[in-house]
């Protein structure tokens, strides 16, 4: 059977002529008025191409009807009143997007991103609707192989075409998933990783900053991912098996700094020198005992190998109240008094419970060999279960930057190093980004930390099969270097003004119109654009099966029905001053 043309016009589907056009975009001058009443920003309109089996994709950005006065031509001197007739001169300005062949080889209905040619002067422009417009959408996601393509929801200008992009190409080029708070993100997010859990070696690691995340790893709720979480003050003694350390000797040297250095204080340069030396010769004791002299001869001060916190304040604390000699006796030592405050500052944290996750790891945390064995944990595939959800909700705000930077340094390091024909893709969904990856001119130590690690991925991690996917509500105040390196945007509502503004750089000067609806979105609703999908549009996302623990509260409803449980506050007031969130403290 002939595959018929997915767009077929007639004489009522032509709404004007070109008038003009430069390097993107085109004047339409509207005679079909009639037609202009039912179109609207957004709507597309194809423009005759160089053949008949050709139309170039335009989608209409400004829609302007001006009426001016005239004399009339019939204008008799000796009338008492001048004749006055009014005109309207309706104009349409649109952008364009790709191009549309009827036949191209042997492959019909042919929909493609870019202009094979500029539209000419006085060709005819046809409104895209109804029946052409189901057909056209139809075939957006066709043209992708189905083991690529990824079902988002369904178009709002077609309601009966899914909405597909490219799986390959959003999660290889890195994403951001943007958009206020309760305009559907978090359900966005559930809606991408359950779609991701239908293939059979997904490999996503999700870190989750309020532990929203957890229904979708419940198993009596049929839950697809595998669920962990950073500990917290009350792991430290008999933590679970879903429960991740994050040990010190994880940090490279300049992160351990940041967290305990203060770069105000006069000996600063010598506090770092000396905790420098002794890592890296504690490091060394371990590779000799574990007689790995192989690594021992090229090893640095960064690399993750275990050893002693105990061992390094023992060191610090003899440097720094050991004598020097002089010819006439004992003199002020070297290091002698010059690392007080950096050992006080260190011993603080160590008896902090609440960097426990790091400072008080489980004995066996210190094994050569446990590193390989968390790896395995978020790397690999865990019985075909790859979206590994990470809760990151009791760690600290202060350390939070390094602590998301740390994993994610140490995933996309082991990554790098990993033979190349052996690599399974990696995505990092970054949850609220701008709490631990903010601007780099705002950031502080800490957060530079985190910035680097993130950064390094963004430029590079695409060549070793490592994304980013990034979501947050206010990326006005996410790293512009992150948000550049993304080349694919799901947008949902956003209505400050700086947040839609990032968008507007962000994307090409020609689609910079098309940010114009971003604060008029539905819940729910999205505007898609990157090289993910083959044309921007507006999109209705599904509703996932399971929902994640970030549903709007209905204030005005639960205060007339629902009273505040006193026992509740108490458990609370425990769970706080407990530090866990154990009910029964």
């Amino acid at each position: 059977m002939t595959m018929q043309p997915a767009l077929q016009f007639t004489e009522n589907d032509l709404i004007g002529h070109i008038s003009s056009v430069d390097t993107s975009r085109a004047i339409i001058n509207v005679y079909n008025s009639s037609l202009l009443t039912r179109i609207c920003i957004g709507n597309l309109i194809a423009i005759k191409g160089r053949t008949e089996q050709e139309f170039l994709i335009s989608i209409i950005e400004r829609v302007t009807r001006s009426v001016s006065e005239d004399l009339s031509e019939e204008f008799d001197v000796n009338q008492d009143e001048i004749p006055i007739i009014t005109s309207q001169s309706d104009v349409i300005r649109v952008v364009l997007i790709g191009t549309y062949q009827n036949v191209s080889g042997e492959r019909k209905n042919v929909f493609k991103r870019g202009a094979d040619s500029f539209p000419q002067i006085e060709r005819e422009c046809y409104i895209i609707e109804s029946g052409n417009l189901q057909r056209f959408m139809g075939i957006l996601g066709a043209g992708y192989p189905v083991e690529e393509r990824l079902k988002l929801g369904i178009f709002v200008s077609g309601k009966d075409a899914e909405a597909i992009i490219s799986g390959d190409k959003f999660f290889q080029r890195h994403a951001a998933i943007l958009g206020s708070t309760g305009s559907g993100k978090s359900y966005t997010v559930a809606l991408i990783l359950e779609r991701a859990s239908k293939l059979k070696y997904s490999n996503i690691i999700v870190f989750d900053m309020h532990g929203e995340y957890a229904p979708l790893a419940k198993s009596e709720q049929n839950g697809f991912a595998v669920q962990m979480r950073i500990a917290g003050p009350g792991d430290l003694l008999n933590p679970s098996d879903d429960v991740l350390f994050l040990p010190y000797w994880l940090l490279n040297r300049d992160e351990m700094l940041s967290m305990m250095l203060d770069r105000s204080d006069q000996n600063a340069p010598n506090q770092a020198s000396r905790f420098t030396q002794h890592v890296r010769s504690l490091k060394q004791k371990t590779l000799e005992n574990e007689q790995k002299l192989k690594i021992a001869e090229t090893f640095t001060v960064d690399s993750p190998i275990p050893y002693s916190m105990e061992n390094l304040l023992e060191l610090l604390k003899t440097d720094n109240t050991t004598k020097g000699q002089g010819k006439n006796g004992p003199v002020k030592g070297e290091w002698e008094d010059k690392l007080t405050r950096f050992i006080s500052r260190m011993e603080a944290k160590l008896d902090d419970r609440r960097y426990g996750f790091m400072f008080s790891p489980p004995v066996i945390a210190n094994n050569y060999n446990w590193l390989s064995t968390q790896i395995i944990k978020l790397l690999g595939s865990n019985n075909e279960k790859g979206i590994k959800i990470i809760d990151f909700s009791e760690v600290p705000s202060d350390v939070l930057p390094v602590v998301a930077g740390t994993l994610a340094r140490l995933l996309y390091n082991v990554q790098f190093w990993m033979e190349p024909e052996k690599r399974t893709p990696v995505t990092l969904l970054c949850d609220e980004a701008h709490l631990y990856l903010p601007i780099r001119s705002d950031a502080d130590a800490v957060q530079r930390q985190a910035l680097g690690a993130f950064e390094r991925i963004a430029k590079e991690g695409r060549k070793y099969g490592f994304s980013l996917l990034v979501i947050s509500q206010r990326p006005s105040d996410v790293s512009k270097t992150i948000l550049s390196q993304c080349n694919n945007f799901l947008s949902l509502r956003l209505t400050n003004d700086e947040d839609q503004n990032v968008i507007r750089k962000l994307i090409p000067d020609s689609l910079s119109g098309l940010t114009s609806i971003l604060p008029l979105l539905d819940v729910g609703e999205a505007l898609i654009l990157g090289d993910a999908v083959l044309l921007p549009s507006r999109i209705k996302l599904d509703i996932p099966s399971l929902v994640p623990n970030s549903a709007t509260r209905d204030f005005w409803r639960e205060w007339a029905t629902r009273a505040a449980v006193d026992n509740a506050i108490v458990n609370a007031v425990e769970s706080l001053r407990s530090q866990t969130r154990s009910s029964s403290v």
